[in-house]
């Protein structure tokens, strides 16, 4: 049931997130009951919570998924992974006082605008540290971010 879920539901529930993310809660909470569902149909257990029967699984919230998507595109479009122009997106920070020499500068923004893939993870890009934006391939950054996001709670 695991792996029709993984392969058949879940790619439909994600396809292409950065594009259409969902971020009004009803939204979100919609998406997130399919999962919710899924699991429950998984378990003989029924006194499992959403994030025990996450954890038994070995799955994530979706939004975490949404965040670590969102931080990988990131560091693709820094490396040059994709044929994006940086400058369409971000603007780098002036200051370089604390962290990475990568940082991106996060404005003041107001309406939707803040809920734009360019908005989203700016505070986490910003908090990791440079050896995590020094990796040379992106299997090597997700093993790091996927540690980092566990040891944060964000990522179960």
């Amino acid at each position: 049931m695991l792996r029709l879920y993984q392969s058949l539901v879940r790619p439909k529930l994600e396809y292409c997130v950065q594009a259409w993310r969902p971020y009004l809660k009803k939204d979100i909470d919609l998406l997130q009951k399919v999962q919710r569902r899924a699991t429950r149909l998984m378990t003989s257990d029924k006194s499992l919570s959403y994030i025990d029967r996450l954890q038994k699984f070995g799955l994530t919230t979706l939004e975490a998924r949404r965040l670590r998507g969102d931080l990988i595109e990131v560091f693709k479009m820094f490396k040059g992974f994709d044929n994006i122009m940086l400058n369409d997106f971000f603007k780098l920070s002036s200051t370089t006082l604390r962290g990475h020499s990568l940082k991106i500068y996060k404005p003041q923004v107001h309406l939707d605008v803040k809920k734009f893939f360019s908005q989203l993870g700016l505070d986490v890009w910003n908090s990791l540290p440079i050896s995590f934006i020094n990796c040379e391939t992106i299997a090597t950054f997700k093993k790091h971010l996927d540690c980092l996001l566990k040891n944060r709670g964000i990522y179960i």
